[in-house]
């Protein structure tokens, strides 16, 4: 189908704009164009030909474009039927994932408002975590309703943690010259939130160099990495074996790990290879392979190995680089096999591991007129459009664009 037009003004929101902090977190969106893609980092892109040969058996196609947003969207996340978004302008809105209710959905679809462009979003059980360039992290009860606004349980860190931790003084940390707080504040923009696989911690990342772990149960901070990067963390991934990777404009990956009988996170490595901010993070469901991407323009892939010399510790080290874009990398996203990035260039591009190592780019995604800024993607198991047969897999692929709208994009993946 074609694209609908945009019937609602895209509001640039003068105010956010004009704010330092919003200026720096939009500074990632371009890249310098006479700077080398990482030349010195070998390419696993697939040859030509091999890549011709899995891109004309790839179908993809735009089949709906969501509309109601009137600022940039930010975030988005997958929970159960529901697609949630996240904007500058501070909205929350629920999307039905329904193939039958994708080109109708009801503009008052806003299930919660707040102070603070949404910067993040993550799901844990019945709990939607929102994260705010206003230092805040908000919960909010989800329902099923999309025509009434969710309820704010808690807003972190809550009073009650404040409480408990302003009557000791090692329990303040200096954010300014003159300046002190507790240190289950955060002090600048929370840029991204992850949740463990057991859903029983949070995790939150910002731009004041400073990575948080949470109990969802009651919300109470229980630990603060400081200083943890030279500059503010744009991005945080989580590994099944206890691994947490943060992403940070000093162009660092670092890995951290809280060991056995240890009560807080150390680093375990330092991943050093982008020459630009990085901007995103995203692994593989069985945590053995890390993708990062940065305002270089390149997707880099480290892989896991065993160091048997370290007894048996195993480290991330890196493989290559896959390269197609031709700005920065701003997100990316993970389903089964395929890996999902999207681009200051406006584009999505879809990749895949063949059996040799190398990554084929099976598909590219046009459409929106300014930068990609979230993906989230999913196996698709409703085969709407019946475009596909028992040779393919189809996937849905959703993409959050700086143009105001999400496009929902369906592809149709032969397999080997």
């Amino acid at each position: 189908m074609g694209l609908l037009p945009c019937h609602l003004s895209c509001n640039r929101d003068n105010e956010s704009q004009s704010n330092s902090n919003y200026l720096h977190s939009e500074s990632s969106t371009s890249s310098i164009p006479s700077q080398p893609s990482l030349p010195s980092v070998p390419s696993l892109n697939s040859s030509s030909s091999q890549q011709e040969q899995q891109a004309t058996k790839t179908h993809h196609m735009c089949i709906a474009t969501l509309k109601g947003h009137t600022s940039y969207v930010f975030s988005l996340v997958l929970g159960g039927e529901f697609l949630y978004s996240g904007s500058l302008n501070s909205e929350i809105r629920a999307w039905n994932r329904d193939s039958s209710t994708l080109y109708n959905h009801p503009t008052d679809n806003i299930i919660a408002s707040s102070s603070g462009s949404v910067k993040s979003l993550v799901i844990s059980e019945d709990k939607l975590f929102s994260a705010h360039q206003n230092n805040k992290i908000r919960v909010w009860k989800i329902g099923n309703d999309l025509h009434k606004k969710y309820k704010c349980i808690a807003t972190l860190p809550t009073v009650n943690d404040q409480f408990l931790r302003c009557f000791s003084p090692k329990n303040y940390v200096r954010v300014r010259r003159h300046k002190e707080k507790t240190w289950v504040h955060h002090v600048d923009t929370v840029s991204a939130l992850a949740v463990s696989r057991d859903g029983s911690l949070l995790y939150s990342a910002s731009w004041d160099k400073t990575f948080k772990i949470w109990r969802t149960s009651d919300f109470r901070c229980l630990e603060s990495v400081g200083n943890a990067h030279d500059d503010a963390i744009s991005t945080i991934a989580l590994s099944k074996d206890g691994f947490v990777y943060t992403g940070s404009a000093d162009n660092k990956i670092k890995a951290w790990k809280r060991h056995a009988g240890e009560k807080k996170h150390s680093l375990v490595a330092t991943l050093e290879k982008h020459k630009s901010a990085v901007n995103a993070l995203v692994l593989r469901n069985d945590g053995t392979v890390l993708y990062s991407g940065a305002s270089d323009r390149s997707i880099l892939v480290w892989e896991r190995v065993s160091n048997f010399s370290d007894g048996g510790n195993s480290h991330m080290v890196l493989v290559g680089a896959i390269r197609g874009h031709t700005q920065a990398i701003l997100c990316l996203a993970v389903v089964i096999d395929l890996v999902c990035s999207g681009s200051a260039d406006k584009t999505v591009r879809i990749w895949r591991k063949g059996i040799d190592r190398s990554y084929a780019c099976l598909a590219v995604l046009e459409g929106h007129q300014r930068p990609v800024k979230c993906l989230a993607a999913a196996v698709d198991g409703s085969n709407s459009k019946g475009v596909s047969d028992s040779s393919t897999s189809d996937y849905l692929i959703y993409s959050g664009s700086l143009d105001c709208d999400i496009k929902v994009w369906q592809l149709s993946v032969p397999f080997f």
